[in-house]
């Protein structure tokens, strides 16, 4: 679930910064309206999907309260997505080693 979360988080993120950096300008300055309504629905439905994932993998990992809430704002923030998938890659990589240490126990 950490992976999908991870790609889901990533998605958002990068829709957050088109949005931002792509959408707007053209609305504002090129008068194109119909970009913002475009990649501001498409952000508005990855953003509701980052938080039902949030929520998901806050419960399977039991994360703290504080973790998942630095989880929430990072997706406020301009690029926060991307400053909080270091911490994803990190907790990813240890499980990966706790499975790799289990399954060698197990034998």
């Amino acid at each position: 679930m950490l992976q999908r979360f991870r790609l889901i988080a990533f998605s958002e993120g990068a829709s957050f910064i088109i949005l931002l950096f792509v959408a707007m300008p053209l609305k504002y300055l090129a008068g194109l309206p119909l970009a913002v309504r475009l990649v501001g629905m498409l952000h508005g439905v990855l953003f509701i999907a980052f938080v039902l994932a949030l929520i998901w993998v806050s419960i399977e990992r039991t994360w703290p309260l504080r973790r998942a809430l630095l989880a929430f704002v990072s997706s406020i923030v301009p690029f926060g997505t991307f400053v909080f998938d270091r911490s994803l890659r990190r907790e990813i990589a240890g499980v990966a080693r706790q499975d790799r240490v289990s399954r060698l126990g197990a034998q």
